[in-house]
This record gives C-alpha cells, sequence and structure tokens, in this order.
C-alpha cells in the first residue's frame, strides 16, 4: 500500500492530478514520462498504472457521486466545467494538445485543424453559438448544400467536429450522426499494364525511383517519402513500412530490377548526410521520443530518409532544424506532368499506381489475401474491390451489340 500512495503522489503532482486529461490520457502520459525519464523496470511500470486505476475507478467515482451534476449553460444546453474551454480558440488549442498526447498523426491534426479555423470562420458569421451541436449541424449542412463538398471532405469536417464536441466539451453527440455523409461505391482509377509502363518511361532520376517504388511495392505516396534506410531489405527484397495508415506496420515487395539504383541511390544520400554531421546536423526525427533513450541514434545511418529534402527546415513539432523528407507535392506534380505527357486521360495520380500494383498481381494469379497483407488493408473486403476491376482488363465477355454488328452491317 505505501508503494501505491508514492506512485499516485507522483501521478497528482504531474499533468494527472489538474483533471484536464481523461482517465486514460492522464494515465498514458504519466506512464510514458515514467518510462523516458525514470528507465523504470517493467513489474514498477504496471505498479504505477495499477496505483492510478485504483484512484480512478473508486475515488474519482465516489468524488462524482458526492457531487451535483455540473450546470448547464445557457447558449444551447452544453454542460459546462471549470475545465471546459470557454472560447473556441481555446478549444482549438486543447484539441491540437489531445491529439498529440493520443499520437495522431501530424496529417490529422493539421485536417482536424484547418476544419476547426473553418468553423470559427462560420460562427462567427452566422453568431451562433459555438458549443452548440445545432451549430454544428448547420455548419456540416452548409458544407453539403452551400458548398457542394464531396462525402470523403464532408465526413473529414465531422470527425473535426466530432472531436470538439465529444472529447473537449462532453456533448451528446447522439444526433449529430444524420449529418454523417454517406459514401457511395466507386471503383478505383486503374492503369493497364502498358499505360503504366509508359508513365514510368516518362520519368527519370530520383522521382522516376520513388514512383517506380511505390508502384512495385504498392505504397502510399506518404510511406515511400518517409521510408528510413533501415526500412529497405535488399536480402529477402521486402520493405517495412512503419507506422502507416492506422499506425500499423507491414511489409511489402521490394523490386528486385531496383537494387542497382536504389544502392547506388543511397551512396549519394550517405554522402549528403556525413556533409550534414560535419556541419554539425544530421539528426533525423524519431517516433515515441527514442531519441530520449538513444540519444545518438537520430545520427545513426539507418533512421535517415531514403528520399531527404534538398535543403534543411524547421520541424513543425519539435522547432528542431533538420533535413525532413521529400515533400509529396513534388512527386504528384511529377506525376501528373508524365500522364499528360504520355497522352492518357484516366484521372491518374500518384495513389493509381498503388491501386494498379493490387489490380496487376491479382491478374497474375497473386492470392488475394497475399494482396491484402501487401496494401496493409484491414478486411479482405477492401481488397477485393480490385476483382471487380479486373473484369475490365481480363475478361472473355462479348458486348452483344458486336456479335450482331455483321448482321446490321
Amino acid at each position: 500500500m505505501p508503494h501505491y500512495v508514492r506512485w499516485l503522489s507522483r501521478f497528482l503532482a504531474g499533468p494527472g492530478g489538474n483533471d484536464k486529461l481523461s482517465p486514460a490520457d492522464a494515465q498514458r502520459v504519466f506512464i510514458d514520462e515514467l518510462e523516458r525519464y525514470g528507465s523504470i523496470p517493467d513489474w514498477q511500470a504496471r505498479q504505477a498504472a495499477r496505483a492510478i486505476e485504483l484512484y480512478q475507478k473508486h475515488y474519482l467515482r465516489y468524488r462524482a457521486e458526492l457531487n451535483d451534476a455540473p450546470q448547464e449553460a445557457a447558449s444551447g444546453g452544453v454542460p459546462m466545467s471549470a475545465q471546459t474551454p470557454t472560447t473556441l480558440d481555446a478549444a482549438i488549442v486543447e484539441i491540437q494538445r489531445l491529439l498529440r498526447i493520443r499520437h495522431y498523426a501530424l496529417r490529422t491534426e493539421q485536417t482536424y485543424l484547418s476544419w476547426l479555423a473553418q468553423y470559427h470562420s462560420f460562427v462567427l458569421k452566422s453568431g451562433l453559438p459555438w458549443q452548440a451541436p445545432d451549430t454544428a449541424r448547420s455548419f456540416l449542412g452548409h458544407l453539403a448544400l452551400r458548398r457542394g463538398v464531396a462525402a470523403s471532405t464532408q465526413n473529414q469536417a465531422f470527425s473535426a467536429i466530432l472531436f470538439l464536441l465529444r472529447e473537449v466539451l462532453g456533448c451528446d453527440t447522439a444526433n449529430l450522426d444524420s449529418v454523417r455523409a454517406r459514401r457511395g461505391y466507386r471503383l478505383p482509377t486503374v492503369l493497364s499494364e502498358d499505360e503504366t509502363a509508359k508513365v514510368l518511361s516518362l520519368v527519370d532520376g530520383t522521382a522516376g525511383l520513388m514512383l517506380r517504388l511505390i508502384y512495385g511495392g504498392g505504397l502510399r505516396v506518404s510511406e515511400c517519402t518517409r521510408l528510413r534506410v533501415k526500412d529497405l531489405d535488399f536480402d529477402q527484397g521486402l520493405i517495412s513500412v512503419r507506422e502507416g495508415k492506422g499506425n500499423k506496420d507491414r511489409t511489402t515487395l521490394l523490386p528486385r530490377s531496383l537494387t542497382a539504383c536504389l544502392q547506388a541511390h543511397l551512396a549519394r544520400v550517405k554522402a549528403l548526410h556525413d556533409q550534414d554531421v560535419a556541419q554539425g546536423h544530421g539528426d533525423a526525427a524519431l517516433p515515441d521520443a527514442l531519441a530520449v533513450k538513444y540519444p545518438k541514434a537520430p545520427f545513426e545511418w539507418g533512421w535517415q530518409y531514403v528520399f531527404p529534402a534538398k535543403e534543411r527546415s524547421i520541424d513543425p513539432r519539435s522547432g528542431a532544424v533538420r533535413r525532413h523528407h521529400v515533400a509529396e507535392q513534388v512527386l504528384q506534380r511529377v506525376m501528373h506532368e508524365a500522364v499528360i505527357r504520355a497522352a492518357i486521360v484516366k484521372p491518374a495520380h500518384v495513389h493509381t499506381l498503388r491501386h494498379s500494383f493490387a489490380t496487376h498481381l491479382l491478374m497474375h494469379g497473386v492470392n488475394i489475401r497475399q494482396v491484402q497483407e501487401y496494401l496493409g488493408h484491414k478486411s479482405v473486403e477492401t481488397t477485393m474491390i480490385y476483382t471487380h476491376v479486373i473484369r475490365g482488363f481480363d475478361s472473355t465477355a462479348v458486348s452483344p451489340l458486336d456479335a450482331l454488328q455483321k448482321s446490321i452491317a
């Protein structure tokens, strides 16, 4: 018992003691801090987690039963408390903090904050209370009816507003689902093997190498740009994709035909890295505070990006000056220009190469379960969409009009 009291004292002295975090977030932050700076054994981490769990499940619940229910605000019937942000600007700051505590991707954070900025502008123009779920419904209706956004775009905004109302304000959002957009069934755009070869033949240099790697391994564009040197296994012919969509790891194919080109490219990147180190830089951003545990790891060759940017820049989160990976927009622009030069009228972009990878594998008889693993799909039903695409490439069916053509003529 004395051990539990000591752990609880340390917990309450930190962020967990101000009641601004949810119980799960407060516990996660405390354990992360212990492991990061205290280097405690696993059994002590479990002991600390158990002490906090007992405190949250029993004492906090008992205290909540003694207190009166929080009063409702005058606007919109939103339950308010001392910890609830009183302005939308303060709520947005709180959202950014929660997103980082819960290890949301940087792109998700940027998307949420962008939509909340638009929501802020809508509230100022309309004069509606920003805390009310009805205002959120009006904003989402405005996006659908006045701006005519796509279903996927509307659902992005929906997720951002839902996070604000549910996680920060604690509102009842049961009636908000009625404005969630329904997405229709869409087949992906896929290039034939000849079209793919034509596009890739028109792009050379580093951009050409990246596009070939995306098609050869079925990578998303962000997965390609964020590849580290250690993720390339030339012996096994595999690429390790770290923290892909859904924060999942997987392995996929490393094309053997790219081995020589990739190794020559890595030799040039190694020379650039050595130059950065000589100039007092050369450290790469590491995930999950690994740089605290292994201070020399950011300078190691294996952690460097396979496709680094030409210039050093400021890290958007830490503020450190380092060489980031190449921007995705560069690759998108090169792909767009190649599609135009190839005289392909399909709306093809970089992600089209990933769709083509899956379709061409299925056409060559690769098991759909294996393709699912390469793509990192959670469900095989997601992968099965490519079986519908195959029918357009490899079909023995003949249009009835073609059968009648001789008679008509």
